[in-house]
């Protein structure tokens, strides 16, 4: 009998290599559970998860109804599937070596016999080497462990990086020009996040950041090439790799329905609130290449400043945000309230296949920062009246997306945009050809700009993280003004194929044709091309 008592206690606890785990972290009530067992049942079926087919059903049996030294929950249950604690495993063995001393003490007929302590003998010589080898792993847990928490950056923070490379050219004539300047070039772009939470619910970032896709005046490299912003890439920043910190976000929220995102640089309206753009496509490594097809360039202004989400209910946020321009600048026409500043109001709908959402935001912005389109439709939309004159704008868009199955979805968005003058003198206004005209504009004088697009996606077709898609756009065009209208229309039409190497590392090749540059059939159109390889890690 002793023989059978000692297979079935090795069965159950020495057959599972989980049970030399330490235990996980539970709440209250399982640990006041796992310390008030129901105590010693007197048959196997008065536990209701143990069933016949069960693997170790017959050594459970054995030690319930033979042996009596297994105890259940308080709810009838014995829990075979989890995981052993250290301590659960004492207790075990203790009760089942008290019920062998009470065996021996008994000493009747034959309970104990030189037969079942040569077996005791035998099964601790045979298993003298797996309790070697656990006790081993146990000790080099114990000391990488031990070497991870002295040497380990923080106990808050992580890191997360994204390295961008990108081989693109361009083909056609510049804009204005009679040849085409752009040729073969080879860029990277790096980020490295540093993301810490101090509740478990809120998020600090602070951005390392390094590229060299613009020259030393800050500009694209291939707008500057080709005269127009539209065949910008969606990550050509920085220049000579120097090393910067343009972002410092921090989230958290007050209650259940109310939170909050501060920052004092570097902070866009994509960082208050959800564009309403898949995430597979605005994402500048591993969505679409080109700027504008990122998502809606009324997303597209930031700076410092705050902002509040307010979930009204589970499907409809409210956002309301405030950034300047340039709010760690004391002079004037700077500061967090005297300068440039963008001011939104989004409120967002989310339904089980997808989301819309309607934005208006308000901005201002001194002479010689006028960039109202962020660089995403011609000169003359983005300075309608020239960047020496300050301008005000206001801007209403429509965003939205819908995933008809988990291969197929479709997004969109559109805006109008009014512009206001707000001084009076001479201005350099874009003619749409890559040069410029000097005009008067008066105090109040107006302009009116429109843009759009509507795209399709196919996430996971050819393979798992891959992800074909195509866009069709019409990038900002000043369609009505007191000074300067665009003559045409612009259009743009993208194809980009990421492919997915493995988790880490992604290739994407793409390809979009721009016609009517700068909103003007007399430029040649555009073709840009570009290989993007992303390392995320």
């Amino acid at each position: 009998m002793i023989k059978i008592l000692l297979h079935s206690f090795f069965i159950l606890f020495f057959a599972v290599p989980a049970v030399w785990a330490a235990p996980p972290e539970e709440d209250s009530s399982t640990a006041d559970a796992d310390r008030n067992l129901q105590g010693q049942v007197n048959s196997v079926s008065q536990l209701s998860d143990i069933k016949p087919s069960d693997w170790a059903f017959q050594a459970l049996q054995s030690l319930v109804e033979r042996y009596g030294c297994i105890a259940g929950y308080p709810d009838a249950t014995y829990r075979g599937n989890r995981a052993l604690s250290r301590y659960e495993f004492a207790a075990g063995l203790n009760a089942c070596l008290d019920r062998v001393n009470e065996l021996i003490a008994v000493g009747t007929n034959d309970l104990v016999k030189k037969e079942d302590l040569a077996v005791l003998q035998n099964l601790q010589t045979e298993f003298a080497a797996e309790l070697a080898t656990l006790r081993g792993r146990v000790d080099t847990l114990e000391a990488h462990t031990a070497t991870l928490e002295e040497q380990q950056f923080s106990t808050t923070t992580k890191l997360n990086a994204q390295i961008i490379t990108a081989i693109s050219d361009t083909f056609g004539n510049r804009v204005g020009g009679d040849r085409d300047e752009s040729r073969l070039y080879f860029a990277n772009r790096g980020r490295l996040n540093l993301e810490s939470s101090f509740t478990g619910k809120d998020l600090l970032r602070v951005r390392l950041e390094f590229g060299n896709f613009t020259n030393s005046n800050g500009a694209s490299q291939i707008a500057a090439a080709t005269g127009t912003g539209m065949t910008r890439l969606n990550f050509d920043n920085d220049s000579n790799n120097t090393l910067i910190i343009p972002h410092i976000r921090y989230y958290f929220p007050v209650g259940d329905s109310l939170s909050f995102v501060v920052g004092p640089t570097g902070i866009g309206y994509n960082d208050i609130t959800n564009n309403i753009t898949p995430a597979t496509i605005a994402d500048d490594g591993n969505g679409i290449p080109s700027l504008f097809g990122k998502n809606s360039p009324l997303f597209e202004r930031g700076g410092g400043g705050a902002a509040a989400n307010w979930s009204i209910s589970k499907n409809l946020i409210l956002t309301l945000g405030y950034l300047a321009n340039s709010p760690n600048v004391p002079s004037a026409q700077n500061g967090l309230f005297d300068g440039g500043y963008n001011a939104l109001a989004h409120l967002a709908y989310y339904g089980e296949q997808g989301a819309i959402g309607i934005a208006y935001s308000h901005g201002y912005n001194p002479a010689g920062t006028v960039d109202i389109n962020a660089g995403r439709g011609s000169a003359l939309s983005n300075a309608p009246f020239g960047n020496n004159i300050a301008t005000s704008n206001s801007i209403v868009g429509v965003q939205g997306y819908y995933r008809f199955s988990p291969n197929f979805q479709v997004h969109s968005w559109g805006g109008y945009v009014r512009a206001n003058a707000k001084n009076s003198g001479f201005s350099d206004i874009s003619n749409g050809r890559g040069g410029t005209d000097s005009l008067f504009v008066n105090n109040g004088d107006n302009a009116n700009a429109w843009f759009g697009a509507i795209g399709m996606s196919f996430p996971d077709v050819g393979g798992k993280g891959n992800l074909p898609g195509i866009l069709f756009g019409i990038p900002p065009r000043v369609s009505n003004s007191d000074i300067r209208q665009d003559r045409d229309t612009a259009y743009h039409i993208e194809a980009f194929y990421r492919y997915r190497l493995n988790d880490n590392i992604s290739v994407t090749p793409g390809f979009w044709v721009i016609l009517n540059p700068e909103n003007d059939s007399r430029n040649d159109t555009q073709y840009v091309g570009v290989l993007r390889t992303t390392f995320d890690f």
